[in-house]
This record gives structure tokens, C-alpha cells and sequence, in this order.
């Protein structure tokens, strides 16, 4: 057997520091206050970010539609909608940061943020290895919570993911390292409080919105120490909850219900560590007609972020087809949005809309083609359902 003491030394020097920030982060989510109080700001600042690809086209429709449905507020001074530039992967490249600091400055004075798609360089793209945009957000904002809503009425669907946003595989997920040239190392992180914040957020929701079971999904019987401390702490926490059904389920199962006409409806709220919750709903939000049509909402104590669940899909921009992307995910974004900042009546009526627009009427379909309705004509169909309703 070779000589591997200097790799191994090296290894374990880098794995040190490596838990040194995780317990350093863990001491500062423990020492946490409350959640923000929206109601005690003199003015609300919602920052909105485009993105780049289709990004900046279908927030700019979601936009739109808040600036509508808000009109009152903002024109009283109690809202204000600020565009934040540069998180355009040429800019993030440039200065090779996920986030600039000049925009990430922008970002920190604005609770509340709309944020469109942004590229994540892969293997063998002209980009630097940079991290994503969104990881780099979610951990620099502290958004825990990756809440993603599903909803086919027709098929009896309602299904809420709520996915721990800042631990699991992607916690370090760009601090993986090559031990040797044959042997790469990666890491999944799971903290106590860090996963009692999400399932008691999974556990509040259920109670406060009349659902009566909840699901913890892992691979627990292989995955034995994090995902094994993972469903022992949301387990603990529905103890708190007598009038809530918990039950437990592995990830590869899941997936498999999820698409059983028989089981599937008997699903309502799912707590997940971070991986699987990525994976498993973008699988719920193609049932309920793509990933287009999905926004979810990354929540923290002190910020929000709302977004859409799919990619900044440059191909269509390079084939002179981004006029034609999809606003849904957007538009379902700015639901949650609206309804985070207890703006319900308006989170309702775009809902009530959205419902109608995609579901019911179907004046304009949008297939991402010339075949079907731009961007910009879909945005105008939801507004003009929004005045008749």
C-alpha cells in the first residue's frame, strides 16, 4: 500500500476548518431572535432581482403584477419596489463571487426580496467554478427555509415541501476536495437547531392552515447519522403537536408515491433535508405542468427571498425564445411573497387568478414557442382576470 500520510494530513487539516465554520455558524443560529415584525417598519422594501437568462423577462412580469395589486401601498410610501442589477452571471463572473459585494450590500437592505433564475457554472462551462447565487444567499441571509406549495385541484393535490435550505449536501457543496487524484470527498452537515427550526416552521404551517399530517422524508437507513438525527429531531418536535399525524418515509419511496393515484393524495405537508427536497419538487411541480409553473419562498428570521424553482434557461434566450418564457413560477412566487408580508386579500386574489388563467379559462397557453402566448401577453391575461374578480 502506497505512502498516503501527507494527503491524509492535508485531508484532515481541510476538514478541521471545514467543521470550524459549521460550528461557528451553529453558535450564531442558536443565538437567533425572533422573526421580523413587517407590520413595524415605517416602509417596506421589496428588492427585485432579475437575474439573467429568462430571468430578468418573467420578473419583470411578476413585477408588474405587485406593482398592481400594491398600488395604494406604493404610492403611500409604504412599499417600495427596488430593482437590484448585477446578479447577471457575466457580472458574477467578472468579480468571480457568487454575489458582488455591491450587490450583495444592495440585497441586506431589503427584508423581502423577488428574485429571478441565475446561471450556476457546471463542468466545462466558460465560467469560473463560482458558487450559486442562491446557496450564497440563502446561507449569507440565513433562509432556512425552502417552502415549495403544489397544488392540481382537479387531482385533489395540495402538497407543501418545506426543505431545509442551509445544511444537508449543499451546505459545503463547493467545499469538497480530491484527497488523491483517484479519491474526491464531499459533506453533508446536520445540526440540532438547524433542523428543529425547519420542522417546527412545517409543524406551525400545518396547524395554523388546518392540516392534519405531516411527512418526514430521509434515507435514514442508510444515511444513519444525519439523516438519522434529521427525523429523530422532527420527530420530536410532532410531539408538540398531538393533533398532527407524523409518519416518516424514505426519499426513493416518496418519489414513487408521489406518482401512485392512489396514495398521492393523502399527502399534505413534507419536511426534507436539503438534496432530496430539491429533487423531489421539481418531480411535484412536473405533475402540476413544470417546473415553470412552481415558486417557492426561502425564509428566514430577518429575510425572505421568493423565486422561481427552475433555471435561468439561456438556450432560450440564444434561440431568440425569451419572450416566450413561462411568468407561472414567478407569478407563484409573488403569491407567497404577498402572503409573507400579511398581505393576504392580494396573495388571494393573484392565487384565485393564476388558478383561473392556467387552469380553468386557459385564454393563453404558454409553451415556451411561438406556438403559444409571450410572457408579456400572459402577465396582461392574469391582470386583466385580477380587475374582474
Amino acid at each position: 500500500m502506497k505512502n498516503y500520510d501527507a494527503q491524509l494530513e492535508a485531508a484532515a487539516e481541510k476538514y478541521k476548518k471545514l467543521l470550524l465554520t459549521q460550528l461557528e455558524r451553529n453558535e450564531r443560529i442558536t443565538a437567533e431572535g425572533d422573526f421580523i415584525d413587517y407590520k413595524a417598519l415605517d416602509k417596506l422594501v421589496i428588492g427585485v432581482c432579475g437575474g439573467d437568462g429568462i430571468g430578468p423577462i418573467i420578473t419583470k412580469a411578476a413585477q408588474e403584477v405587485l406593482a398592481f395589486l400594491l398600488k395604494d401601498e406604493i404610492d403611500a410610501g409604504k412599499i417600495e419596489l427596488r430593482y437590484i442589477d448585477g446578479l447577471t452571471i457575466e457580472n458574477r463572473a467578472a468579480q468571480n463571487k457568487a454575489i458582488p459585494d455591491d450587490v450583495m450590500e444592495q440585497l441586506l437592505q431589503c427584508p423581502v426580496i423577488l428574485k429571478g433564475p441565475t446561471t450556476t457554472p457546471k463542468a466545462g462551462d466558460p465560467w469560473p467554478n463560482i458558487e450559486s447565487a442562491n446557496v450564497a444567499m440563502r446561507k449569507k441571509l440565513d433562509l432556512f427555509a425552502n417552502v415549495r406549495p403544489v397544488r392540481i385541484p382537479e387531482q385533489g393535490i395540495d402538497w407543501t415541501f418545506f426543505r431545509e435550505n442551509t445544511e444537508g449536501s449543499y451546505a459545503v457543496g463547493s467545499m469538497g476536495f480530491d484527497v488523491t487524484d483517484e479519491v474526491a470527498n464531499d459533506f453533508t452537515i446536520t445540526t440540532t437547531e438547524g433542523t428543529q427550526r425547519i420542522a417546527r416552521l412545517a409543524y406551525e404551517y400545518a396547524r395554523q392552515h388546518g392540516k392534519t399530517r405531516v411527512s418526514i422524508v430521509t434515507k435514514s437507513n442508510i444515511i444513519k447519522t444525519t439523516d438519522g438525527k434529521f427525523l429523530r429531531l422532527c420527530k420530536e418536535i410532532g410531539e408538540e403537536y398531538p393533533e398532527i399525524t407524523t409518519d416518516d418515509w424514505f426519499i426513493d419511496i416518496m418519489t414513487a408515491k408521489l406518482v401512485d393515484e392512489k396514495r398521492r393524495r393523502d399527502f399534505q405537508v413534507m419536511v426534507l433535508p436539503n438534496l432530496y427536497g430539491d429533487i423531489i419538487t421539481d418531480e411535484a411541480a412536473e405533475m402540476q405542468g413544470g417546473v415553470g409553473t412552481a415558486g417557492s419562498a426561502n425564509i428566514g428570521k430577518k429575510y425572505a427571498m421568493f423565486e422561481a424553482i427552475h433555471g435561468s434557461a439561456p438556450r432560450m434566450i440564444t434561440e431568440g425564445r425569451g419572450m416566450y418564457a413561462d411568468p407561472c413560477s414567478m407569478l407563484r412566487a409573488a403569491v407567497m411573497l404577498l402572503s409573507h408580508i400579511g398581505r393576504d386579500s392580494a396573495a388571494d386574489r393573484l392565487e384565485k387568478a393564476l388558478d383561473i388563467c392556467m387552469f380553468t379559462e386557459k385564454k393563453y397557453t404558454i409553451t415556451g414557442r411561438d406556438t403559444g402566448a409571450t410572457c408579456e401577453q400572459f402577465a396582461g391575461y392574469v391582470m386583466d382576470t385580477l380587475e374582474r374578480i
